[in-house]
């Protein structure tokens, strides 16, 4: 195997792929990445940990194809390290490799491919679920931090999608709080269609997807699931198992329904939960009264106070959270105020949109103690 590229898109490839290998695994091939060289100039690096596989494909001059595998972690840090050119690789019958650029040169042993382990095959070849990569990836970053790190619950360590015509609704939850994301989708999808994705591909996914309009082709079968990212494709298998009801957790009428400004909602929750730490896990207090929001917390090192006023009406209500679990909700939020559903002091509080139902965020309280 013989070929050269430009050092920052291999670099780049490398990067990709290696978010799929196996910092430490007790199969060796699983720390390397394969890679692939065709006559017709295409060089492809492939990363799998028996979980999840990525391959990333590139343009290179290819003069002599091959395969091998080579140390994800090795590779990639002598790429790093060689001067900004182009970078030329060999790989003699002897799976010794040399790799140059300028005067610096590298030597490292590569393994044979043929013992690395085949991706699997994905049957929906066909169908494919379309939509853009910026909103995939809004998607993702706005539910997936209420997904459970439970493993007892394998299910609920994943994101739920949902496809029926033309809607789209991605939902986690994790005991505690609970996020959903709808989207209408530009085309009906062809069949309606409900899995689970693990958390942990997910984030890659939403590493690799862009800000851009360029579109992500999703493949889900009955046990994987492909994404093909421009030229990435990303493999993971699909968690198995009854998903929970979370319709029936939403609340379907409130007391009080307000709105605030997310922006001055997070800012108060920061300042009051200065004094809040692992160690010292109190809940914040926030006591809705007509249209006034006072929050405080209280810990053995100190008080704190913030209040500010809010669109709405509230009869005389106080309930507590977990900070990082409003936090989480709030950041989430892709818009500048948000709507506040309320019902009592042990009802989970609702957050949606000040117009449609792009989002919905519920958190569950924590009984507050006298003070």
């Amino acid at each position: 195997m013989q070929f050269s590229c430009e050092k920052s898109i291999l670099q780049e490839a490398i990067t990709t792929a290696s978010r799929a290998v196996s910092n430490k695994s007790s199969i060796a091939l699983l720390e390397g990445l394969l890679i692939t060289a065709d006559a017709a100039g295409g060089l492809t690096l492939c990363g799998y940990n028996m979980s999840m596989g990525v391959r990333v494909t590139i343009q290179a001059t290819v003069t002599e194809p091959g395969t091998a595998v080579l140390n994800a972690r090795l590779f990639g840090d002598m790429i790093r390290k060689l001067p900004d050119n182009t970078i030329y690789v060999e790989t003699d019958q002897e799976m010794l490799t040399t790799i140059h650029c300028g005067r610096a040169m590298f030597n490292l042993v590569a393994s044979d491919a043929t013992e690395f382990p085949q991706l699997p095959e994905v049957e929906n070849s066909e169908n494919p679920i379309i939509l853009p990569q910026s909103m995939l990836k809004s998607m993702i970053s706005q539910t997936i931090f209420a997904v459970s790190d439970n493993e007892t619950k394998p299910i609920l360590t994943g994101c739920l999608f949902e496809l029926s015509d033309d809607q789209l609704r991605v939902a986690a939850v994790d005991g505690y709080r609970l996020s959903v994301r709808r989207e209408t989708l530009e085309a009906p999808v062809p069949t309606n269609a409900r899995f689970v994705v693990p958390a942990f591909a997910l984030r890659e996914v939403e590493r690799i997807l862009s800000e851009s309009s360029d579109v992500v082709e999703i493949y889900p079968d009955s046990r994987h699931i492909l994404f093909r990212i421009g030229d990435t494709v990303l493999i993971t298998r699909l968690l198995e198992g009854e998903f929970l009801n979370y319709q029936a957790a939403i609340p379907a009428d409130a007391k009080a329904v307000i709105t605030v400004d997310v922006r001055q909602l997070i800012s108060s929750i920061e300042r009051v939960s200065l004094i809040v730490s692992e160690k010292l896990k109190t809940p914040v207090r926030m006591e809705f009264d007509g249209s006034l929001l006072k929050l405080s917390c209280i810990t053995t090192i100190g008080k704190s106070y913030d209040e500010f006023e809010y669109d709405g009406d509230v009869p005389h209500l106080e309930i507590g959270f977990n900070n990082r679990y409003l936090l989480d909700a709030l950041r989430a939020c892709p818009s500048e105020k948000v709507r506040i559903s309320l019902q009592g002091s042990l009802n989970p509080i609702v957050f949606t949109p000040e117009e449609g139902n792009a989002f919905t965020y519920l958190v569950l309280p924590v009984r507050l103690k006298a003070e």
